[in-house]
This record gives C-alpha cells, sequence and structure tokens, in this order.
C-alpha cells in the first residue's frame, strides 16, 4: 500500500477504474464468439458430410456439388464464420498475453488482415467454383 491508500481515496469508483481496460465491448465480443461457435457447430457437420459423400467422386462431380447454391451458400457460411470465429479467438489469446502495447497492435492487425484475406481468398475459389471459372 502507498500512502495514498491509508489516508483513503475520494475518488469515486468509476474514476479508479478509468484506464484499466474498455467495459463496452466484452459482452458482444463473447456473445459474437458464442453465436459462430454454435453456428460452427452446424455447419461443420454439414461440411464433414458433404465431403464424406464425396470421397472417390471425379472433378465434375464435385464441382457440381459446389455449384449447387445450397452447397456454395452453405460452404460460404461456414469459411465466413470460421475465419470470423478464429480472429475473435487468436484476439483474445493475444490481449490476454501480449501486454506491449505497440507489439499488441501489430499482432491485432495482422490478425484481422489474415483471417479477412483468407476468407475472401476461400470465398473466391468457392464461387470461382460454383460459377465453373
Amino acid at each position: 500500500m502507498n500512502s495514498n491508500d491509508l489516508q483513503g481515496d475520494l475518488r469515486n469508483p468509476l474514476k479508479r477504474a478509468r484506464g484499466l481496460g474498455s467495459a463496452k465491448e466484452g459482452t458482444g465480443h463473447f456473445i459474437v464468439q458464442r453465436v459462430t461457435a454454435i453456428a460452427l457447430v452446424f455447419l461443420s457437420l454439414y461440411v464433414v458430410y458433404l465431403l464424406l459423400s464425396l470421397v472417390g467422386a471425379d472433378y465434375s462431380s464435385v464441382r457440381a456439388a459446389v455449384a449447387s447454391p445450397f452447397n456454395a451458400v452453405l460452404l460460404i457460411a461456414f469459411l465466413i464464420a470460421s475465419f470470423w470465429h478464429a480472429k475473435l479467438g487468436l484476439q483474445v489469446v493475444f490481449e490476454d498475453y501480449v501486454h506491449t502495447g505497440w507489439l499488441q497492435v501489430t499482432i491485432q492487425l495482422a490478425i484481422i488482415f489474415i483471417c479477412v484475406l483468407a476468407a475472401l481468398a476461400s470465398v473466391f475459389a468457392v464461387i470461382r467454383i460454383a460459377f465453373g471459372g
């Protein structure tokens, strides 16, 4: 304890908490992470089923399966949910374990950049296959 603690702190609790982190985004982050996790349970089951049904199939059969609007939409939903969920999870890990300000910002930007780039490339691949490119 320092001498200020012994004399009593007349600041209100909000003033003492300022600078200790945001209390605005944690709940939203928690909810979105849980929603993507629940969505991924169902989407992963569907993707595994689709992949198992295509084992041994030739390229034209796989392309036809991916070209189906239903399959293409679910594959794209799976990809977007996967990369979004990964971004949220990695964000939390690095917020908890990296305490150097500039390094944390750099890592967070790299995570966003990599996840967005990978999601765009994956979605582009599904669209290209679906439209026969």
